[in-house]
C-alpha cells in the first residue's frame, strides 16, 4: 500500500520545513491542508512557503484560489483524494502539511455526509454576524456545542457559520455529526506532529507575527480593503489590520491582537492534537532527525 505521511503542530512551529526535508528525502511531493494559505492574495498574512521553499519540492494547494472564491473542507476533501491518486502513480509516498485540523481529518478519515448550507440558516448567522459580530455566533455555538467551541476557530465566522447551520439542520451537535469516520481509505497513514513547550510556541508566533509586520502585511491587508467582507479575510491577521485601517484600534493595538488570537489558536490546535491517539511526536528542536528516524523503524521508503 501507498502511504501518506502527515505533518501536524502548531502555527509557527516549524511543519513547513520539516515537510520539505522528509519530501526531499523520499523524493516525493507535498500536498497542503493549510486552509489559509489555499489563497493567493494572503501570503504573507497566512505564511505561505517561499518561493525558495515551493522550488525545493512540488507542492499542491498553495495559492490556487482567490479571496474571492468559496471553498469548502468537502470540495478540499474531493479535490485532495483526486490529487493523491493522481500522485501515487508516481511516488509509494506523499507528504501532507498543515494546521487546519478539520482539513487533515477529511483528506485521512473522510467527512461524515452533511448536509450543504442552508440558505435561510446562512442568511440568519449573517444578520447576526452584521449586528452582534463575532461574539453573536460565538454565543449561539457555545450553547449548543460547548465541545466543539472549545476547539473551533472562535475567530472565523466560516467556521462558526458551518457548524451553526448543520447543528440547526440536523438537530444533533457539530460534534456528533462529525464523531464517526465513515470512509475507509486504501492507503497507510503516518502522523507526524512536532512538539515544544508552550512558551517556545508563544515566543515563536510573537516572532512570527513581527517578521510578517516588517515583510509588508499591513500594505497586503491595505491592499484586500475591497474584498474585505469575503469570507477568506474574516481570519487572525486581516480582521485585526481592517480596524486598523477604519481607525478603530491603533496599529501597535492591532499587532498585539494579531498575536494573541494568534497565541488563541494554537492553544485550539494543541487541545485538538491531545485527544489524537496515533501521532507520533518529535522535538521541535531535531524534529528532521528524530522523523527519519522514525520513517526508518517503519521502514517507509521511496
Amino acid at each position: 500500500m501507498k502511504t501518506l505521511i502527515s505533518i501536524v503542530g502548531t502555527t509557527g512551529i516549524g511543519k513547513t520545513a520539516l515537510a520539505i526535508q522528509i519530501a526531499k528525502y523520499l523524493e516525493t511531493e507535498i500536498i497542503s491542508c493549510d486552509s489559509r494559505q489555499f489563497f493567493k492574495e494572503i501570503k504573507i498574512g497566512t505564511a505561505t512557503p517561499s518561493a525558495e521553499e515551493l522550488a525545493a519540492v512540488p507542492h499542491h494547494f498553495i495559492s490556487h484560489l482567490s479571496v474571492e472564491n468559496y471553498y469548502s473542507v468537502g470540495q478540499f476533501e474531493k479535490d485532495a483524494l483526486r490529487k493523491l491518486d493522481e500522485l501515487f502513480t508516481l511516488h509509494n509516498t506523499v507528504v501532507m502539511v498543515g494546521g487546519s485540523m478539520m482539513y487533515e481529518k477529511a483528506l485521512l478519515e473522510g467527512l461524515n455526509d452533511l448536509p450543504e448550507s442552508n440558505t435561510e440558516n446562512q442568511s440568519k448567522l449573517e444578520k447576526t454576524f452584521e449586528e452582534e459580530g463575532i461574539m453573536g455566533l460565538q454565543k449561539i455555538l457555545v450553547d449548543l456545542d460547548s465541545e466543539y467551541f472549545a476547539i473551533v476557530d472562535k475567530d472565523n465566522p466560516r467556521r462558526l457559520f458551518r457548524a451553526i447551520d448543520i447543528i440547526w439542520q440536523t438537530g444533533r451537535t457539530y460534534t456528533q455529526n462529525i464523531a464517526e469516520n465513515l470512509k475507509k481509505r486504501d492507503f497507510n497513514i503516518v502522523r507526524i506532529g512536532i512538539e515544544a513547550p508552550r512558551e517556545i510556541i508563544y515566543d515563536r508566533i510573537n516572532q512570527r507575527v513581527d517578521q510578517m509586520i516588517e515583510t509588508g502585511l499591513v500594505d497586503e491587508a491595505r491592499s484586500l480593503i475591497p474584498f474585505r467582507h469575503s469570507l477568506a479575510l474574516r481570519t487572525v491577521g486581516y480582521t485585526e489590520l481592517f480596524k486598523y485601517f477604519d481607525e478603530i484600534w491603533t496599529l501597535d493595538f492591532a499587532v498585539e491582537e494579531i498575536k494573541k488570537n494568534s497565541r488563541r489558536f494554537a492553544k485550539r490546535q494543541l487541545t485538538w492534537y491531545r485527544k489524537e491517539q496515533n501521532i507520533n511526536w518529535v522535538n521541535f528542536q531535531n524534529s528532521v532527525e528524530e522523523s527519519l528516524s522514525l520513517l526508518k523503524t517503519l521502514k517507509i521508503k521511496k
